[in-house]
């Protein structure tokens, strides 16, 4: 191996050093990540400090794809020298892939953190709902009732006043025509 390794240019010992330091860095990222380990990428803290940030946003310069960027660059630079191109042109393609590795994994990350649900119901997303009448509703707004109503995909009983001139008991059909600033329902009877 020491005679291979001596036997190669100067130009191959970096494509193979930074391919191989890379790839077992890459190697000890996925482990830790499978096993629970978690490594914070400094830009992600810094950002999160002085913005407030709740998202990791798109992070195209991280240590993960720093780490991605030098492992594809020194394949496939090791790839090129194999294949006979030329230095200019070895250079070329491995940055290029490097780069659109560093811009995969970045788009993965961003796409990925955007499926993430806080799980916060957002009663405005009640407006105009379509729901029944759970608890009896006071004639306007006299007694707070309740409604069954789906709301972020999710069936929910939630307080509810009228301003109709009747009562509105268990089974009418009613819409959400406001939500109060404390989270009450203000709700109208669709089936007069």
């Amino acid at each position: 191996m020491e005679e291979w390794f001596t036997a190669l240019t100067l130009f191959e010992k970096v494509y193979w050093i930074t391919a191989l330091a890379g790839s077992v860095v890459l190697l000890i990222l996925m482990i830790l990540t499978f096993v629970g380990g978690d490594i914070d990428d400094v830009s992600g803290d810094i950002d999160a400090d002085i913005d407030g940030d709740g998202g990791l946003g798109f992070q195209f310069l991280s240590f993960k794809n720093l780490v991605g960027f030098f492992t594809i660059f020194g394949w496939s630079g090791i790839s090129c020298i194999e294949n006979g191109l030329s230095t200019g042109l070895t250079i070329l393609i491995s940055v290029v892939c490097g780069l659109l590795m560093m811009l995969l994994m970045a788009s993965l990350f961003y796409y990925l953190s955007k499926m993430q649900s806080s799980g916060t119901l957002k009663l405005k997303n009640a407006l105009n709902q379509i729901g029944e009448v759970y608890l009896t509703i006071g004639a306007n707004r006299s007694s707070i009732g309740k409604v069954s109503i789906n709301v972020q995909g999710t069936l929910r009983e939630l307080q509810a006043l009228t301003d109709e001139d009747m009562d509105l008991t268990q089974g009418n059909v009613v819409q959400v025509k406001e939500v109060t600033d404390n989270g009450i329902l203000i709700v109208k009877l669709l089936n007069k």
